[in-house]
């Protein structure tokens, strides 16, 4: 794949001013007048009308007939990319152990959808929200997973749940972790009843690059750490509507790569 290198790098270098940058995302959310924006952004109207111009010329903005100036579409482009630069770095420790994995390309380029989100440390606090996805499930749940919590709290939440006639779709790596009380567990539940009646719906797939849980209204995602493998202790939460949309789109790939259930496949421990 090849890049138009000097064009871009001109292209950035219009944009690389903290105030140029601030104008090109204050004007994403509507059009401004210089000496509006000037009071705005508390600097002077000689400065912003200096960068105003050098964003004009570099095609990245216009002026209407009312004065005020918006975004080309080159410009809101650039906008676009903003929340994704911003999610890498806003994040910079967390993905210096971490990566995305073997995640699709079409994912890598959403993934500023993630941005409005809550950074959850710790296997304690991850399982903790984890219970709090499942217990505010009104509609489904749906997961895509590599390790399959039992503790007693999830899954009475979960028979719960499914009594209450909310959907679950569960997507197993084919390597999946699964503790040895799983079938004690399943037979004391008698999950096999909604197996039959479709409330619960189990698929695999080869391999699990993210773990993703969520319910109607709220979502967590967890990315591989360095050695490829998802790290359970460390989750990015949020009830935002993008990042939500982000994950459903997510296990709805993963759904669609997935094939029927195989028992004999999950590596038991």
């Amino acid at each position: 794949m090849e890049f138009q290198t000097e064009k871009i790098s001109s292209e950035l270098f219009e944009v690389g001013s903290e105030q140029r940058l601030s104008i090109l995302l204050h004007l994403n959310e509507k059009k401004w007048s210089i000496s509006a924006l000037a009071k705005e952004i508390e600097a002077t109207i000689t400065e912003v009308h200096r960068n105003f111009g050098r964003l004009q010329k570099a095609g990245l903005i216009l002026k209407d007939t009312d004065g005020t100036f918006f975004l080309t579409t080159r410009g809101e482009n650039i906008c676009n990319l903003i929340p994704s630069i911003s999610f890498v770095l806003d994040n910079t420790k967390y993905f210096e152990t971490h990566n995305f994995g073997m995640l699709p390309i079409k994912f890598k380029e959403r993934i500023g959808e993630l941005y409005e989100q809550k950074y959850v440390k710790g296997v304690v606090r991850v399982l903790e929200k984890w219970k709090q996805i499942h217990n505010n499930a009104n509609q489904y749940i749906y997961n895509v997973l590599t390790e399959v919590p039992y503790s007693n709290d999830i899954i009475d939440i979960v028979e719960k749940k499914l009594n209450k006639n909310v959907k679950i779709k569960s997507i197993f790596s084919e390597s999946a972790i699964i503790p040895d009380e799983r079938e004690k567990v399943f037979k004391e539940k008698n999950f096999s009843k909604f197996l039959k009646n479709e409330s619960l719906i189990r698929r695999m797939i080869k391999r699990v690059p993210v773990v993703i849980l969520l319910n109607e209204k709220e979502a967590g995602v967890i990315f591989p750490s360095l050695n490829g493998e998802p790290d359970m202790s460390e989750m990015f939460y949020s009830e935002d509507t993008q990042f939500h949309e982000w994950c459903l789109d997510y296990f709805d790939h993963c759904w669609k790569e997935s094939h029927s259930f195989q028992e004999s496949k999950l590596n038991e421990k």
